[in-house]
């Protein structure tokens, strides 16, 4: 990628479906989405020069996808079409994807749009007593082996390094609480979040069950249906659109890989050197010059290590920096502002994404951090070892 990456790409476009009835696919949601994205642009579908899939999946096996492409279903021209994504961490590997084939002029435009079906899934699979997993049909590996153990479900061995934390620097299960408080509290004034109008107390996270050691209910992220969709093009061209662009300031990536994955560490740290070193190099800013910030919370857990691994306070003191109310509505760190996915809607990365934009577009209402310019979205997931760690870590900064 050219070295003038900071500022050279731009989202022109941006559409976001949120749905909790039973019927509508995953791939309709998507269209819908991507839809919205062009027409937010003020571009026709002939203006379309590629298409990217946001997949989420499970770093376990593949999930169940459906037929068909979103850019034929829509008549799109694109000249590229292919899936990408990781885990939760989809827009920032599809960002740098699509900005090499604009680079090379093979498109002045490319719609990435991702969805979800989650929640119909499971619903529809409730009443037909089928048991599927709310994270959808999972193919096993093989030489998976932890099944036989009790991981079963990612809180499995999510819970792991929470539990970790906790033995390594005093972390009580309150804390956690903590996070899953503030964040359903950036929910309440979010009307699109599934935990609108569902306050919670930190009783009501510590009478929740316990369903793996140390997370409760209330520790664990939504079940959602859904889809967002975003236009890229360069800085330039986006400047004649009908939009103000927002602009890709910077994007880093890291892996457990990096490391061995057995390392103790390993359990109580996200990769996130790497990933912040070269987003933040790319933008020229420091961890000061981020304004709000969208932390993938797939688990209360996940926030509270990105909270300490990015430097907004030491490690081990991710709790009580939260208890505090710097990451709350009204504090200084505003973290999660839909809700995340812990209580507005599980999107995977693009949650954050939806949220970063809407942000600095001034757009989101009661929740809207004031004079917001700069924002930090970053993704997780991708298991090389399942049961193990989720691996990938990406950062993404976006501003106006």
């Amino acid at each position: 990628m050219s070295e003038n990456f900071n500022g050279k790409f731009a989202i022109a476009g941006f559409g976001m479906v949120t749905s909790q009835e039973i019927g509508i696919s995953g791939r309709s949601l998507q269209v819908e989405a991507a839809r919205l994205a062009i027409a937010d642009a003020g571009l026709k579908r002939e203006d379309i020069g590629g298409a990217i899939d946001l997949r989420r999946a499970g770093g376990g096996g593949e999930r169940v996808w459906w037929s068909d492409a979103f850019p034929r279903v829509m008549g799109l021209p694109a000249k590229f079409y292919f899936c990408i994504g990781r885990g939760g961490a989809l827009i920032s590997l599809g960002i740098i994807a699509a900005a090499k084939f604009l680079e090379l002029g093979i498109a002045d435009y490319v719609v990435l749009a991702g969805a979800v079906s989650d929640w119909s899934q499971a619903q529809s699979a409730k009443a037909k007593a089928r048991g599927r997993r709310g994270m959808g049909t999972m193919v096993q590996k093989e030489g998976y082996w932890g099944k036989p153990f009790g991981d079963a479900q990612p809180v499995s061995h999510h819970s792991f390094f929470a539990s970790r934390h906790m033995h390594v620097y005093g972390t009580q299960s309150k804390h956690f609480g903590a996070i899953a408080v503030a964040q359903r509290k950036w929910a309440q004034m979010n009307p699109k979040a599934q935990m609108y109008g569902r306050p919670m107390t930190i009783e009501d996270h510590q009478n929740s069950p316990v369903l793996v050691y140390p997370y409760h209910l209330l520790d664990i992220c939504q079940v959602s249906d859904g889809a967002v969709a975003v236009v890229l093009t360069l800085a330039d061209r986006a400047k004649d659109c009908a939009r103000e662009p927002i602009f890709v300031r910077g994007i880093g990536f890291g892996e457990a890989i990096d490391h061995l994955w057995w390392e103790k560490k390993n359990y109580t740290h996200l990769a996130v050197d790497t990933a912040k070193e070269q987003a933040f190099g790319q933008a020229g800013m420091e961890l000061k010059d981020i304004d709000v910030a969208q932390l993938y919370d797939c688990f209360t857990g996940e926030v509270m290590f990105q909270l300490e691994d990015y430097g907004w306070c030491k490690k081990g003191e991710g709790g009580a920096f939260v208890e505090a109310g710097h990451t709350s509505p009204g504090g200084d760190v505003p973290v999660n502002t839909s809700g995340g996915l812990l209580s507005a809607y599980h999107y995977g990365d693009l949650t954050g994404l939806s949220e970063a934009i809407i942000q600095l577009r001034g757009e989101a209402g009661a929740r809207q951090v004031k004079d917001a310019r700069t924002c930090l979205v970053s993704g997780h997931g991708g298991e090389i070892l399942s049961p193990g760690m989720c691996s990938i870590h990406t950062t993404l900064i976006l501003g106006r």
